[in-house]
């Protein structure tokens, strides 16, 4: 499976990679299955995201982000809260996502920030923005305010919201792994008869009239 996460962190060090880190990290601890994951930083993507806007055209870095969160199995989605709302960033990237791209994949939405004070941001913005995009977004949202790190209670969410996704990643991946497998038995299978054909020289064997009528007699 391919775990992508969004973390739209303007500083270095960043305490939203911390806690995407965090995150994504903790789900692949709860999964039994082999996790790929993939870190999309927003901040080297601005000004590609900017030209998006202006010329229509992905550069060749936000294309490559836009696909992989296209091709994601799960998405982790990480922001800083400006004015009270995710950042600027944050929604510019997922402005020029293809809105049909999100539609059915398990979503853990987090967000930090400098106060508590700040943590329904995660209800009243983050939540209806992926709900719009039909994404399906666990139960758990991951809030850390500067005082939580380090302090009891954000590593029990963080664990928790992982367990979700996790279990949604897993559950939701499994008719579609099957469905790929059962493509590719049919593929399979349908090359085996092509190779038969071409052993016996692309001809069917064709039985005599005389003989079928003797094999109706004989019952």
């Amino acid at each position: 499976m391919k775990l992508v996460v969004v973390s739209a962190g303007l500083s270095v060090p960043s305490s939203t990679r911390l806690l995407a880190d965090r995150l994504a990290a903790a789900t692949v601890g709860r999964t039994s299955a082999e996790v790929e994951v993939e870190v999309v930083e927003l901040r080297d993507l601005a000004v590609e995201i900017a030209h998006n806007f202006t010329n229509g055209f992905p550069g060749r870095k936000l294309a490559a982000a836009l696909a992989a969160v296209t091709a994601a199995d799960g998405l982790i989605v990480v922001t800083p809260v400006f004015s009270a709302s995710y950042s600027g960033l944050f929604k510019s990237f997922f402005d020029v996502l293809d809105p049909d791209a999100p539609a059915g994949k398990p979503v853990l939405i987090a967000a930090t920030g400098g106060s508590a004070r700040h943590s329904l941001v995660l209800e009243h913005a983050l939540r209806p923005l992926f709900s719009y995009l039909r994404a399906v977004v666990v139960p758990t949202a991951v809030y850390a305010a500067s005082e939580d790190w380090g302090a009891e209670g954000l590593p029990e969410r963080i664990e928790r919201a992982a367990a979700e996704l996790a279990t949604l990643m897993t559950g939701l991946s499994a008719p579609a792994t099957q469905a790929k497998a059962e493509k590719e038995e049919a593929e399979k299978e349908e090359a085996e008869k092509e190779e038969d054909k071409k052993d016996k020289g692309g001809e069917f064997t064709v039985v005599p009239f005389a003989e079928q009528l003797a094999a109706l007699s004989a019952r």
